[in-house]
């Protein structure tokens, strides 16, 4: 990540008019200063435009990976430049709902554009009853499925597979599966009574 590899960057304080007037018509002052104008330009044009350096919508595409670093944006360098752009924009907001059923999926949705239904088989449950029957034993799986946003769009398995891995808790496995569409709604099970 160079910003030294600008042909013809001018410099905005040229050092040779900085110079006492003895020197303003010395030829070989001029040229050494105009040397050094040419070493320092990169350096004052990038202090001068620092903070856009920090902003996600205005930093180089080069500086992005180095800027996802300090947020700790994973950020993958064969997204386009504008997905990482996004990524990073929203990093503390994504950070906030991290390890949540929410994080994921707007995780997934922000860098695949698919939409996601999460089952966590953790195995919490809880009752205000005294004495209720126990739950059934956790899956142990956590089942991430997903369907493209945009009809027709594919969706990269195995990077899919990477992002959830690195959200899974550690004590789970997990699963995706892709699907052509959003998943069918379970249709609700009416209880059935038996006379004796």
């Amino acid at each position: 990540m160079s910003r030294a590899a600008v042909p013809g960057l001018p410099s905005r304080y040229p050092i040779g008019e900085l110079l006492p007037a003895l020197y303003a018509d010395d030829d070989l002052a001029q040229r050494f200063t105009a040397g050094l104008d040419t070493v320092l330009a990169p350096v004052l044009s990038t202090l001068d435009n620092l903070p856009a350096y920090f902003d996600p919508a205005l930093a180089p595409a080069d500086f992005l990976p180095w800027l996802a670093t300090w947020v700790g944006a994973g950020i993958d360098p064969d997204w386009p430049p504008e997905l990482q752009r996004a990524v990073l924009a929203r990093a503390v907001e994504l950070h906030r709902w991290r390890g949540t059923r929410r994080g994921l999926v707007e995780h997934l949705r922000l860098c695949f554009g698919v939409h996601a239904d999460v089952r966590d088989g953790g195995g919490v449950a809880w009752s205000s009853e005294p004495g209720t029957a126990l739950p059934p034993p956790p899956t142990g799986e956590l089942l991430v499925r997903v369907w493209p946003a945009a009809p027709g769009a594919t969706v990269d398995e195995n990077r899919l597979l990477d992002v959830v891995t690195a959200s899974c808790p550690v004590h789970l496995t997990c699963r995706v599966e892709i699907l052509p569409g959003p998943p069918e709604a379970a249709p609700e099970v009416t209880p059935v009574e038996t006379g004796d």
